[in-house]
């Protein structure tokens, strides 16, 4: 019988055969040498995506369309594309090592996300221009980062592992998060994860160290949906994104579970920390690459302000739910 622990490897073995007879039969080697920078790039950004909440969207998106000036869209489809496999694969990893995961966080989210991530690629990112797309990204998850930072100055900030019965305020709490997290997926290509795990963390209280794991697994599924969507019943996606994807594959089927399996066993303090220098870094290079104008500057800080706004919000009334559960 089969030993579950070794099921990713059993996959990453599975991806490489059917990956590696496609590439020999279509003769596209080739691609490696035009296209080397997105294997690069994917090797930080697959283990990023399984030890963090945040996607290989969230390092592929802003390293294609800041440093490579590539299109927004393409990039977006990219990063869907390929969290379809890394992030299924981590996914699979934290199942079978059954790391802890909150599969309320999971279920409903997923319901709100495919959704979501269908009207953000049909309706609200053909009408955002490219330079919003990405300082939008980049402006977003810097306010959640200053959020969580100040949340966790007390080392002993009391959390939970689980939210509990789910309510009919949090099945609708948890749609409408899956569905605005979606709707962000489906402009940079990432999204549902990290702010499904702000609710999680911020409202529920949720240790870092569950809601990482629970954002990898929902975002698999909020990829492999929109992926499904793109090519089924879309537009289909750009013949360059194909290119990327296939240099790609072979190391993010590793790269993820490799991300996954790390921080297993690490703290929640560990699992912010690098949270932290993903955030911050991302945001630095964009202020570094795009030409700041103050339509630019305004808009950053709009976005930061309503950021910090939503995320104090979840604070707020995730501090009068802990008193009722208390009371209760």
């Amino acid at each position: 019988m089969l030993n579950k622990r070794f099921v990713p490897i059993y996959w990453a073995l599975f991806t490489w055969a059917i990956w590696g007879t496609y590439m020999a039969y279509a003769d596209t080697w080739y691609l490696f040498q035009e296209n080397w920078f997105m294997s690069v790039t994917m090797a930080l950004g697959s283990f990023i995506a399984g030890a963090t909440s945040e996607g290989g969207g969230a390092v592929a998106f802003p390293v294609m369309v800041l440093v490579f000036d590539i299109s927004p869209s393409i990039a977006r489809d990219f990063s869907l594309m390929i969290q379809s496999v890394g992030m299924v694969a981590a996914s699979m990893t934290i199942v079978m090592l059954r790391i802890p995961i909150v599969w309320r966080g999971v279920v409903l989210p997923s319901l709100g996300g495919v959704c979501g991530v269908i009207f953000g690629i049909e309706v609200m990112q053909p009408m955002m221009p490219p330079q919003l797309v990405k300082l939008f990204f980049t402006s977003l998850w810097l306010s959640f980062g200053c959020v969580l930072f100040w949340t966790n100055r007390h080392a002993d900030r009391q959390v939970v592992r689980d939210i509990g019965p789910a309510t009919n305020s949090d099945i609708i709490r948890l749609l409408a998060v899956g569905f605005i997290g979606g709707t962000v997926s489906g402009i940079t290509g990432s999204g549902l994860d990290l702010i499904t795990f702000s609710l999680l963390v911020l409202f529920y209280r949720t240790c870092e160290s569950v809601a990482t794991p629970t954002s990898v697994v929902l975002m698999a599924i909020n990829s492999v949906c929109a992926f499904l969507w793109m090519e089924g019943f879309g537009s289909g996606v750009a013949e360059v994104a194909w290119d990327y994807w296939l240099v790609c594959i072979p190391i993010v089927v590793i790269g993820a579970p490799i991300g996954a399996w790390f921080i297993r066993n690490k703290s929640r303090k560990f699992i912010v920390r690098i949270l932290y220098a993903s955030i911050v870094f991302q945001y630095i290079g964009a202020l570094i690459i795009l030409p700041m104008d103050m339509k630019l500057v305004l808009f950053s800080g709009s976005v930061m302000i309503a950021g910090l706004l939503c995320f104090w919000t979840a604070i707020h009334f995730g501090n009068r739910r802990l008193k009722r559960v208390r009371v209760g």
